[in-house]
């Protein structure tokens, strides 16, 4: 059974490096784009009150049978239309983060009104995956760390290199059981190149994260390497004019 409510905060797990230049990449746009200037904030318990569509996410059958539970914060910005522009795990369960994601991309909400009339909007909110009918007895003590111990990470396959690059941005990406990055997070590097960088990393193709022969969801940890374009401009100008 999952549901939601409203809060906050950090996701978890995987390890690896990449290797890219975002300099002159282009992409289909990123999942998590930067909230423009000026939106509003609106707390968990406005947001439901315009809430008019709201998907349920269903509970991964992966997830069941390793009897993960727990809650997925998520935020989202919200347009002034009422649809979710973009929606960005801030934590949970890795399988628990995908099968939320998919659920709230397609809720839909009434138009917040201002004096200024329909605006756009931040909030948050908490899915929460609970296997009702299941004695306490029947559960491993640490269900998520027997998982973790059997699951083999994702793998980055492809990627472009350039000696351009000067820096890094250290990401923790969310790698769906296709092998796409369906969410990403900056971690460490220069908050300039941020937005950059989750362009840059969709473009990555990688191998899913394997649970025996099954692939399945799966956080990673990938450093996205990017030009300074100070650097690159002195480069192509010596004379810096």
């Amino acid at each position: 059974m999952a549901n939601n409510s409203s809060r906050r905060r950090h996701p978890w797990a995987g390890m690896a490096a990449g290797l890219l230049c975002l300099a002159g990449l282009a992409s289909a746009g990123a999942q998590t784009p930067a909230v423009p200037a000026g939106t509003l904030v609106v707390g968990g318990r406005r947001a439901t009150r315009l809430l008019i569509n709201q998907v349920d996410p269903a509970y991964p059958p992966l997830a069941k049978v390793n009897f993960i539970e727990g809650g997925v914060d998520i935020e989202m910005l919200v347009s002034d239309q009422g649809r979710v522009a973009w929606a960005h795990v801030l934590q949970g369960n890795p399988i628990l983060a995908a099968a939320a994601l998919r659920s709230v991309r397609r809720w839909l909400y009434r138009p917040l009104v201002t004096a200024k009339g329909p605006a756009a909007f931040v909030t948050t909110v908490k899915l929460n995956f609970s296997l009702l009918g299941t004695k306490q007895g029947q559960r491993p003590l640490n269900p998520d760390r027997d998982l973790t111990r059997q699951v083999k990470p994702p793998a980055v396959l492809s990627r472009v290199v350039d000696p351009g690059c000067t820096s890094f941005v250290h990401m923790r990406v969310l790698v769906n059981d296709e092998g796409q990055v369906i969410d990403s997070r900056p971690l460490q590097g220069p908050p300039s190149q941020f937005e950059g960088a989750r362009r840059a990393v969709e473009q990555w193709t990688f191998d899913a994260a394997r649970w025996g022969s099954l692939h399945l969801p799966w956080y990673l940890d990938v450093d996205v390497p990017v030009a300074d374009p100070t650097v690159r401009s002195g480069a192509a100008d010596p004379n810096g004019s």
